[in-house]
């Protein structure tokens, strides 16, 4: 019995190790048992600067044999913008200057006029989080560009839907279940290392532009400037709740996914649950 427990417990471990992802790929075919049409997954990154920014021919293809984009929120909506200033704001009453020391608010106060040409005040109820998109042009040192508008050029093009995988309020709802003074701090820790952050950046830009989603996951997990202790909230609860949207949408019509890269790789990442549910994944080449 025990013989056959472990035998068991050994087959399970290399059938999950099996669902990972091993290729270095961000273009993914998906193919659901009996359908002869695919849909596509493809791992973007939020920003990038024009000169690492590339759309292959084989994301391009693509794009043409699909009916619909999907990405994680629907960023051709026109309420969009409407939606984020109701959602932007903390709960219960918080500031920005009742989570942090005098000294700690002086320094933002003083880098976001200096560094980023904007007013800390007008932050001042914002969700810490939505302080790091303005953030970012510092570390990027460049006027950034984004797969996901350019999916959503492409798609209007051929006359295709965008659609979101989650709506902009439950996204922004996460910023409420990570505590504020936890992302306040990490703000300041991404203004105090600036450099270590550029670096780091510029590594994960490699990984990118080698499709090398494996370890560009463990990097994404082991940075200092994201995720910290925050992975079930921000990848793997969402990877997780995305499957069966991403199911229901496949079985419609031909659908391109297109998702931060990161939630491609690992045990938990979309490829694997995927895998798990039984549809046939494979790497596209560029």
């Amino acid at each position: 019995m025990k013989k056959i427990l472990l035998l068991s417990l050994v087959l399970f471990s290399c059938l999950a190790t099996a669902q990972v992802p091993t290729e270095n790929s961000l273009l993914w075919e998906i193919k659901a048992p009996g359908q002869s049409k695919p849909s596509y997954l493809f791992g973007t990154i939020h920003l990038i600067c024009p000169a690492d920014f590339s759309l292959s021919d084989s994301l391009k293809s693509a794009v043409t044999k699909t009916e619909q984009v999907a990405l994680e929120i629907d960023m051709d909506d026109p309420a969009m913008m409407a939606t984020m200033m109701k959602t932007m704001n903390m709960k219960e009453g918080n500031t920005l200057s009742k989570l942090i020391s005098e000294s700690e608010y002086a320094k933002l106060a003083r880098f976001y006029k200096d560094s980023v040409g904007v007013g800390i005040a007008m932050f001042e109820k914002a969700k810490p989080f939505v302080l790091m998109g303005p953030l970012f042009n510092s570390v990027l040192a460049c006027q950034p560009q984004s797969y996901e508008m350019s999916l959503v050029e492409l798609a209007g093009k051929q006359k295709s839907e965008v659609i979101g995988l989650e709506t902009l309020e439950e996204q922004m709802a996460i910023f409420d279940t990570i505590p504020y003074k936890d992302q306040v701090k990490m703000l300041l820790t991404l203004i105090d290392s600036l450099p270590q952050a550029r670096k780091e950046f510029k590594e994960l830009i490699s990984l990118y532009k080698t499709e090398n989603i494996h370890e560009l996951y463990q990097m994404t997990l082991k940075s200092e400037f994201g995720m910290e202790s925050n992975q079930d909230i921000m990848l793997f609860d969402r990877n997780k709740k995305w499957i069966s949207r991403i199911q229901k949408l496949i079985a419609d019509k031909p659908t391109l996914f297109a998702v931060g890269a990161a939630h491609l790789g690992g045990e938990k990442g979309v490829i694997s649950l995927l895998r798990k549910e039984g549809y046939s994944v494979r790497p596209i080449s560029k």
